[in-house]
């Protein structure tokens, strides 16, 4: 069955009255107390503010962007993919430039990270393009500030660089505002900034917030009924069945974050392209496209996913992670917040054994689970990721939660749409 398819009145302050022989003295004194308790409360909003005004502005980070020329260094088309290992190093060796140049500084105390968000070639040779984040102080004046932090970068790349050969008359520096700068700070690819140990899915356990940043609510009129995965800012990828009998866009929206009751984040859905050869009840090519009305800037607890290319294997018996809010067990109560599991990758072959699946599994599908069974996905997770991480910790999408015989059986493991078979699929419509 496919998982996630279609399941006193308020008492008034008593009122002071002026009673027969109150004397004089006792008004004034009564004025003066609330004359007194007006100005404390006056005094007390106007000092709230102050923190307030210091709290949110005086202490918003100054974040920049930065470009220069490597005249050293030949450009490779290996640097247009944010998980390969040129890439990886290069903006290994460039934020070890930064965090030398300035915690050698006078900057020191205020510099907090740096990150290579774009490669680019000029006649062969590579240009890297960088965000910069400073913490600020009350006594900083923003334009005094960037002047420091350029002057002290031209020095630099002026001089000892390292292996680098820059080319310090192609340097710029221009300001960047706060969220489109954590965008493009948190727009790696598969990383993430929390972990918790362990393995309700059915069987699973909780996550904390920022543990799986990629993962997506697909909501039907405000109600949860399927999983989705960020797949850059603008796409989700998902399974074509929780459309079956809902594909107008208008019904649909998607929210982030850990709580269903309390998201982060939402956004309507703009369009939903399902595969040209999905056709229920049949389960092959069951993977759908969703495209959001309005794009989602990273953060970090909101970051995309990594997607493997064609060729990628992900190797029987390998770990891998199911998510999801869906049912804890077949026909069971959905939690809260969102559930994890530790499974494994399971062999087509052995999937395709009578007492499995009876040869149901094609080359476009994955297991995943146990034989014996306690742990899967279910009802609610459809479209949901399988993400599997490599040794440098980066983790990519597998597969797409798309049905199973009921949820946590013996000998019926999770089957889940295989990406890799449908990663020119996800480029031709996405460009991704």
């Amino acid at each position: 069955m496919a998982k996630g398819q279609l399941q006193q009145q308020e008492q008034p302050w008593a009122t002071l009255q002026n009673r027969t022989g109150l004397d004089t003295d006792m008004k004034l004194t009564r004025s003066g107390k609330i004359a007194l308790t007006i100005l404390v409360v006056i005094i007390a909003a106007a000092v709230i503010g102050v923190i307030i005004y210091f709290v949110v502005y005086g202490k918003t980070p100054f974040y920049y962007h930065i470009s220069f020329k490597l005249n050293n260094v030949e450009y490779d088309s290996e640097f247009d993919k944010p998980y390969s290992q040129e890439y990886i190093d290069l903006n290994e060796r460039i934020v070890s430039l930064m965090n030398k140049t300035f915690q050698a500084s006078k900057l020191r105390r205020q510099y907090i990270q740096s990150h290579v968000v774009k490669v680019r070639q000029d006649n062969g040779k590579t240009i890297v393009d960088v965000v910069l984040k400073f913490k600020s102080c009350y006594s900083n004046n923003a334009a005094v500030f960037r002047d420091r932090a350029r002057n002290i970068l031209l020095q630099k790349l002026a001089g000892d660089t390292g292996s680098f050969c820059i080319d310090s008359s192609s340097f710029k520096l221009s300001d960047i505002d706060m969220d489109p700068a954590e965008n493009l700070l948190n727009m790696c690819c598969g990383r993430r900034t929390k972990m918790s140990p362990g393995n309700k899915i059915a069987g699973g356990l909780d996550s904390v917030e920022g543990e799986w940043p990629w993962q997506v609510s697909l909501q039907q009129n405000n109600i949860h009924r399927c999983g989705a995965t960020l797949i850059n800012n603008n796409w989700l990828v998902t399974a074509a069945h929780c459309f079956v009998n809902a594909k107008n866009p208008q019904e649909w929206s998607a929210t982030f974050g850990l709580l269903l009751s309390d998201p982060k984040l939402k956004r309507n859905v703009k369009n939903i392209i399902i595969h040209e050869k999905y056709h229920y009840p049949a389960h092959d090519h069951d993977i759908a496209l969703i495209n959001l009305s309005k794009p989602v800037l990273y953060t970090s607890t909101i970051r995309k996913i990594c997607l493997p290319e064609a060729s990628y294997n992900f190797p029987p018996n390998s770990d891998v992670i199911v998510t999801g809010w869906g049912s804890l067990k077949t026909d069971g109560s959905s939690p809260n917040v969102l559930q994890k599991a530790i499974i494994k990758i399971i062999d087509n072959g052995t999937c395709n054994k009578k007492e499995a699946y009876d040869g149901a599994i094609t080359n476009e599908m994955l297991c995943a689970g146990f034989m014996k069974g306690k742990i899967d996905a279910c009802q609610g997770d459809s479209g949901g990721p399988l993400v599997s991480s490599d040794s440098r910790g980066i983790w990519f999408l597998a597969g797409i939660v798309s049905w199973g015989d009921e949820c946590a059986l013996p000998n019926k493991p999770g089957v889940y749409t295989r990406v890799t078979s449908y990663r020119n699929w996800i480029k031709s419509k996405t460009g991704i």
